[in-house]
């Protein structure tokens, strides 16, 4: 029998095993930096699953291997995810793992424990296969991607010294391959006035003013970027902005602007950065990109500048075009190649360091951080088969 068909026998008799994974996944409440619990129980399986090594490297990212071979080729899935909101718009519990007929409920089920559960079970079905290719597979459990989107992977780069030839990321892909997403960036415009009585402002220079005719400014920026065939248009909104003042009584002599900065191709952190220059300059405004550090569960700091560059890569590359031949071997027919609208590891995997990326994960991205989050039981297989015969041809 081909291997192929091996594989789909096998990611459907191992369905529930895969659900059930993910429901004890999903029952651990893991935001950024508080994964350890669910770390643990990841290594768990990954150890009862059969891998060749589980380890978690300093940062707690969980490395589960299969394989020595000389080309590296990883799956990455995060392990953290966002907070539930507002619990009056859950109609289910956010941390059942409820396993009904059709779907796995809870958070994290798309965005994005269930593209490690199906990985897992991935790793499985090639254990049981005998997998002997001249191949080292890597299954990675990362950690604080909600937190800042690569920093996981800047780590397992340039401090454990894992490279691979390829990645897949699990991200929710609605089961199509994705080759790219656009990038971007935050950056903070300040401002600084002089502050006066408020009953005599004009003694002052009032920074919320200052503020607010660059906010208008930025406004009409956004119309006027530029866009791609593929990635689509770059964009910048303003998601918070703050003052302040000596009292209520008083102009305030501070103000700043938060922007999420959408970066389309041909973008680049230097030339948003100008953009921006060139529209508070006359404003009095200071732009400036932002750097992130945070604390893992395992006591370390590690950061990164807030600079998560573009990427993308061409639809005849080996990767993508490997991932199109298994799709079809496995289910008959061609697959979506498409591209994400948020932002994933892969801005660090291929937008730093150039490795190539595509994406495939189950579930719909709409579903990412929303209440009611829930993935397809039969995703989490088509999954599962999916990576287990990429492995077996790329």
């Amino acid at each position: 029998m081909e291997t192929y068909r091996k594989i789909n026998q096998l990611s459907q008799k191992y369905a529930m095993y895969t659900a059930d994974n993910l429901s004890r996944l999903v029952r651990i409440k893991s935001l950024s930096m508080q994964e350890k619990k669910v770390q643990a129980e990841l290594m768990k399986q990954m150890t009862k699953a059969g891998f060749d090594e589980v380890r978690m490297d300093g940062l707690g990212n969980v490395m589960g291997r299969i394989g020595k071979g000389n080309r590296i080729l990883a799956f990455d899935g995060h392990m953290d995810t966002v907070d539930t909101g507002n619990p009056a718009n859950w109609t289910t519990d956010p941390f059942s793992g409820e396993i009904c007929t059709r779907h796995v409920n809870g958070r994290g089920t798309v965005d994005q424990k269930g593209g490690v559960a199906s990985f897992v079970t991935a790793g499985r079905i090639l254990k049981e296969l005998g997998f002997d290719r001249d191949l080292t597979l890597y299954f990675i459990g990362s950690v604080m991607e909600e937190d800042c989107d690569g920093l996981c992977w800047k780590y397992i780069v340039e401090e454990e010294g894992v490279k691979p030839d390829f990645v897949v990321s699990t991200e929710p892909t609605n089961l199509n391959i994705y080759r790219g997403h656009r990038g971007r960036m935050e950056i903070h415009v300040s401002f600084a006035g002089v502050s006066s009585h408020g009953s005599a402002p004009e003694r002052g220079k009032n920074a919320i003013y200052m503020a607010s005719r660059a906010a208008l400014e930025i406004e009409k920026l956004n119309e006027r970027l530029p866009s791609d065939d593929f990635l689509g248009k770059g964009s910048v909104t303003i998601s918070e902005i703050i003052s302040g003042s000596p009292s209520l009584c008083a102009v305030a002599d501070y103000a700043r602007l938060h922007l999420d900065r959408r970066l389309t191709w041909g973008e680049t952190k230097e030339s948003a950065i100008k953009e921006i220059e060139e529209v508070v300059k006359d404003l009095g405004g200071k732009a400036e990109t932002l750097y992130y550090e945070g604390e893992s569960f395992t006591g370390l700091k590690y950061g990164m500048e807030k600079y998560y560059p573009t990427w993308k890569i061409p639809a005849d590359h080996i990767l993508v075009q490997s991932g199109v031949k298994a799709y079809h071997q496995l289910f008959g027919k061609e697959p979506l190649v498409d591209k994400w609208t948020f932002s994933t590891n892969c801005v660090t995997i291929n937008g730093i360091y150039g490795i190539p990326c595509i994406g495939f994960g189950p579930g719909n991205e709409v579903m990412a951080h929303a209440p009611d989050e829930k993935v397809l039981i039969s995703d989490l297989v088509t999954a599962s088969a999916f990576y287990s015969q990429l492995a077996m041809i790329i």
